[in-house]
């Protein structure tokens, strides 16, 4: 075996002082590089499963405010609803009671007009008979002023158109 090592060319002193500083390189790299990057990665692993721990917190209180908002959204709904149907029954009872009104008033104007034209109907019958009364007064006036041989058909019929003019 010692003469493969040395047709190989291996040096015994001198692979074991490499063996001896590979092992001091990996013992000082191990303690100030190894572990500070371990120690580095841990961390950040850590601040990920936080991150992702809170981002699936934030997701359930999300999933919850969306809940509670759709709740709120529904009795905001309703409540409208209410208010609507509300201030519809409150229109139509207005409507009703200004329909009642109008027709109230209505009646009041048909009333009134009703008793004025009974008034002028009246007045006017009043003013036809005191017309008529003075017609007939004239014609008995003429009539006796004639004398009952003067009168014929020719004077009734001017005294007709003369009343018919008036």
């Amino acid at each position: 075996m010692e003469q493969l090592v040395s047709q190989l060319g291996i040096d015994w002193k001198l692979l074991l002082s490499q063996a001896v500083n590979f092992a001091l390189l990996l013992i000082v790299l191990r303690i100030f590089v190894y572990k500070p990057v371990l120690k580095l990665l841990h961390d950040r692993r850590a601040k990920i499963e936080g991150g992702l721990a809170k981002a699936e917190e934030a997701e359930k209180r999300l999933h919850e405010v969306d809940l509670i908002g759709k709740g709120k959204i529904k009795d905001a709904e309703h409540e409208a609803m209410g208010i609507l149907k509300r201030t519809e029954s409150d229109a139509k009872t207005l409507e009703e009671k200004l329909l009642a009104e109008a027709k109230r008033k209505e009646d009041e104007a048909v009333g009134a007009t009703a008793v004025r034209l009974r008034t002028q109907e009246e007045e006017s019958r009043r003013a036809m008979e005191k017309e008529a009364a003075a017609l007939v007064k004239q014609a008995l006036v003429r009539t006796v002023e004639l004398a009952p041989d003067a009168i014929d058909d020719a004077l009734i019929a001017k005294a007709v158109r003369e009343a018919g003019a008036k």
